[in-house]
C-alpha cells in the first residue's frame, strides 16, 4: 500500500489548491466526501482519492483534467476514471437532493411549512421562469397610444391631426396672449401707484408705507401669475385628454368602414381652422435667412456621406410655431410629426448655465415656447425638468459615495483602484424612460455636461440638448479638450445611438454676439468647433456603423454677412467636401 500513501499524499494536496482555486458559492450546507478510484500499474495496486466538497462547483472536466496532470497517471485509466469521477458525483448529488427532498415532505408532514405558502411559492416561479404559464406583457396606454398616432400620422387622415393640433395651439397663444396684456396693465398699474407713493415719501408717508406698498404689489403679481399658471395647466391637461381619446376613437372608425362616422363635434375640416389676429403681439418676425449647404465624404476606407449647413439664424427659430397655417410651415411640422417615432430624429444643442430650471436666459425663452402649444406625447417642459432634478440629486449622492471610497483607496494605497474611480468618477448611465424615445441622459451638474428633454409640440425638432458651459466660453482660449467641446463629443455620441440623424449646433458656442467677438475671435472659435465635429464625426463610423446624417452649425443673427460668408469658405476647406464632376461626350 506503498502507492496508496503516495498518491494519496499528492490529492490531498490537490483537494486543498482546489478549494483555494475556487471557494464554494453554492449552498452553504456542504458536505465533504472522499472519492476513491483503484487501479492497477504493472504489479502495483494503487488508490486514488479526492476530497470533494457536495455540491461540486467545480467543472468536472477541468478536475479530471487537472487530477491527470497533476499526479502524472497514466493514460489508460483516463476513460474509465473520468466515467467513475461523473458517476460518484452524480449519484452522491442524487442522494443528497433525496435527502433534502425527505427533508422538506418531512417539514410540511409536521406542519412545520404553510402548504399555502409552498402552492403559492411554487405557483410565482413556474410563472416568472416558464413562458407557458407566464403572464402575457401589457403594453402601456403610452405605448398603445404610440403605435395609434403612428399608424394615423402616415395615413390620409394626417391633415385631421395637424389641423386639430394647429387649434389646439392658437387657443393656448391667446390664452398667453390674455395673460401678458392683464399682467402689463397690473405692472402699470402699480407703477403709477408707486410713483405716487414715492412723491409722498417723507411728507406723509414714510419708508415703512413704501415697504408695505411694494410688498402689496409683489403679493398681487403672485397671485395673478399663479392663477394664470393654474388656468394652463388645466387647459393643457384638458386638451391633451381630448386629443389622444379623439386619436383612439379615430383610428378605431378608421379601421371599422362599417362605423366610420366620427362625431362633428370632434371631427376637424381644413375650413375650420382658426387664424389669430395679427396685431396681438406674439407674431414671430422673420428675417433674412442666410444659409449655404455642403455635402461631404468622412472616412479612411469607408467613406460615409453627411450633409453640413451653415446658418445664421436663431436657435429657437426651429422651436417656434407659426400661427398663420401656410402650407411651408404646415409641411414642416408634417415631416416633424412624421418622424416622431422613427429613425430619423431631430436635435437642438442650447447652451445653458449649470442651474436646472427655467427662469432666465435663453432657458425661460424656450420654456415660454414648450409651453405655447400642448406636448400630446411627453411631460411637460417643467415636469421633465423637475425629472432631472431628482436625477441630479441621485447623481450627488453616488458622487459622494464613490469620493469616500476614493478617499479610503488612497489611504490604504491600492493605485489601480484609485485610477479607475479618477477615470469613471463624473460618468453617469443614461436612464432609458421609453425605449421608442431618448433617454433623459443627466451628467449633473458639472462644466460640458448636458441633460435632455423631449418634445414632440415643438416646430423642427424632436430633442433638445441643454449643455451646461459658463463665461469661459466667451474667452479665446478655450482648446479642444475644453468641457464644452467634450460636451459636444457627447452629445454626438448619444446621436449615434438613439437615432438623431439631425442635430444643430451653436458654431461659435454663444447663441449672442458681444463685443469681444471680434473677426479674428470668431474665426479662430469657428475653425476649433469644425476641426473637432470632423474629428467627432469620424468617430461615429465606430460608434453607428457609418450612418448618413445632417449636421447644421447656426451662428447668431446679429452677425455680419461679410463674417458669414468667411466662415461659409472656410467649411470647405477643412472637411472633405464633395466635388462635382461634368462629363462631356467626344464627337
Amino acid at each position: 500500500m506503498c502507492g496508496r500513501a503516495l498518491v494519496e499524499g499528492k490529492i490531498t494536496d490537490t483537494g486543498n489548491q482546489l478549494k483555494k482555486m475556487k471557494p464554494n458559492k453554492g449552498k452553504t450546507c456542504t458536505r465533504e466526501r472522499d472519492y476513491v478510484y483503484k487501479f492497477n500499474a504493472g504489479n502495483q495496486h494503487l488508490v486514488l482519492t479526492v476530497p470533494l466538497k457536495f455540491p461540486v462547483q467545480e467543472n468536472i472536466s477541468h478536475l479530471h483534467g487537472r487530477l491527470m496532470l497533476l499526479h502524472n497517471l497514466p493514460c489508460f485509466i483516463e476513460n474509465d476514471l473520468k466515467q467513475s469521477l461523473n458517476k460518484f458525483i452524480e449519484e452522491e448529488t442524487i442522494k443528497d437532493y433525496d435527502r433534502e427532498a425527505e427533508m422538506a415532505l418531512e417539514a410540511v408532514k409536521s406542519g412545520k411549512v404553510d402548504i399555502n405558502q409552498l402552492a403559492d411559492t411554487w405557483a410565482k416561479s413556474y410563472k416568472e421562469t416558464t413562458l407557458e404559464y407566464a403572464k402575457p406583457e401589457e403594453t402601456s396606454w403610452d405605448e398603445d397610444f404610440a403605435d395609434v398616432y403612428h399608424d394615423l400620422i402616415h395615413s390620409p387622415a394626417s391633415e385631421m391631426l395637424l389641423n386639430l393640433e394647429h387649434n389646439y395651439f392658437v387657443s393656448i397663444s391667446e390664452l398667453i396672449s390674455e395673460r401678458d396684456v392683464e399682467l402689463k396693465k397690473l405692472r402699470e398699474r402699480q407703477g403709477a401707484e408707486m410713483d405716487k407713493v414715492m412723491q409722498e415719501l417723507g411728507k406723509s408717508l414714510t419708508d415703512q408705507d413704501v415697504n408695505s406698498l411694494a410688498a402689496q404689489h409683489f403679493e398681487s403679481q403672485q397671485d395673478l401669475e399663479n392663477k394664470w399658471t393654474n388656468e394652463l395647466k388645466q387647459s393643457t391637461a384638458i386638451q391633451k385628454q381630448e386629443y389622444q381619446e379623439w386619436v383612439i376613437k379615430l383610428h378605431q372608425d378608421l379601421k371599422n368602414p362599417n362605423n366610420s362616422s366620427i362625431s362633428d363635434e370632434i371631427k376637424v375640416q381644413p375650413s375650420q381652422l382658426r387664424e389669430s389676429v395679427e396685431g396681438n403681439g406674439r407674431i414671430y418676425e422673420e428675417q433674412r435667412l442666410l444659409e449655404e449647404s455642403f455635402t461631404i465624404h468622412l472616412g479612411a476606407q469607408l467613406k460615409t456621406m453627411h450633409n453640413l449647413r451653415l446658418l445664421r439664424a436663431d436657435m429657437l427659430d426651429f422651436c417656434k410655431h407659426k400661427r398663420n397655417h401656410r402650407s411651408g410651415v404646415k409641411l414642416h411640422r408634417l415631416q416633424t410629426a412624421m418622424s416622431l417615432y422613427s429613425t430619423s430624429l431631430c436635435g437642438l444643442v442650447l447652451l445653458v448655465d449649470n442651474r436646472i430650471s427655467s427662469y432666465s436666459g435663453i432657458k425661460r425663452d424656450f420654456a415660454t415656447v414648450c409651453q405655447e402649444c400642448t406636448d400630446f406625447h411627453f411631460p411637460g417642459i417643467q415636469e421633465q425638468l423637475e425629472i432631472v432634478q431628482k436625477v441630479v440629486l441621485k447623481a450627488r449622492a453616488q458622487r459622494s459615495s464613490k469620493s469616500k471610497r476614493h478617499q479610503e483607496n488612497k489611504n490604504s494605497g491600492n493605485e489601480d483602484k484609485l485610477k479607475n474611480i479618477e477615470r469613471n468618477q463624473s460618468n453617469i448611465l443614461p436612464a432609458v424612460i421609453r425605449k421608442e424615445y431618448i433617454p433623459i441622459l443627466l451628467l449633473s451638474q458639472y462644466k460640458g455636461e448636458f441633460y435632455i428633454t423631449r418634445h414632440s409640440n415643438l416646430s423642427e425638432i424632436h430633442v433638445a440638448f441643454h449643455l451646461c458651459v459658463d463665461d469661459n466660453v466667451r474667452s479665446g482660449n478655450i482648446t479642444a479638450r475644453d468641457p464644452a467641446i467634450m460636451g459636444l463629443r457627447n452629445i454626438l455620441k448619444v446621436c449615434c445611438t438613439h437615432d438623431i440623424t439631425t442635430i444643430s449646433i451653436p458654431l461659435l458656442l454663444v447663441h449672442d454676439m458681444s463685443e469681444e467677438m471680434t473677426i479674428p475671435w470668431c474665426l479662430k472659435r469657428a475653425e476649433l468647433v469644425f476641426k473637432c465635429v470632423k474629428g467627432f464625426m469620424m468617430e461615429m463610423a465606430s460608434w453607428d456603423g457609418g450612418i448618413s446624417r445632417t449636421v447644421q452649425f447656426l451662428v447668431p443673427q446679429t452677425i455680419s454677412e461679410e463674417m458669414f460668408y468667411q466662415l461659409s469658405n472656410m467649411l470647405p476647406q477643412i472637411f472633405r467636401v464633395s466635388s462635382t464632376l461634368t462629363l462631356t461626350s467626344k464627337h
